[in-house]
């Protein structure tokens, strides 16, 4: 499966912002899909995974309430809203995809990568 992300961009503390992850290839729905981040100096982070049929979601715990994991599977599309942004959330954005069906926050689970998408958010 091949993986675009997309929507990222620079934003002020508090605002938002939607990234979507668009897969071709293999069926989507196949694939459990997670967003990760990597912040410069800094190893890249788990932030969000969801179920093959979209029913279960995993959070980091530093940004539940603010970021919410979803996907289309018709769209073959996974998205991150993601509010109330923070200086700290700046990052690039790298969605995921998982064969198999259970949720996982580790990097190394993950078998598809996208190419990343710049966050920057400012105080």
């Amino acid at each position: 499966v091949q993986l675009q992300a997309s929507g990222g961009g620079s934003v002020q503390a508090g605002g938002s912002l939607r990234l979507s992850c668009a897969a071709s290839g293999r069926t989507f729905s196949s694939y459990v899909m997670g967003w990760f981040r990597q912040a410069p100096g800094k190893e890249r982070e788990f932030v969000a995974s969801i179920t093959r049929g979209g029913g279960s979601m995993t959070y980091a715990d530093s940004l539940k309430g603010r970021f919410t994991i979803s996907r289309d599977n018709a769209e073959n599309t996974v998205f991150l809203q993601m509010n109330s942004l923070r200086p700290e959330d700046t990052a690039v954005y790298y969605c995921a995809a998982r064969e198999g069906a259970l949720r996982a926050a580790s990097v190394t689970a993950y078998d598809y990568w996208g190419q990343g998408t710049q966050v920057t958010v400012s105080s």
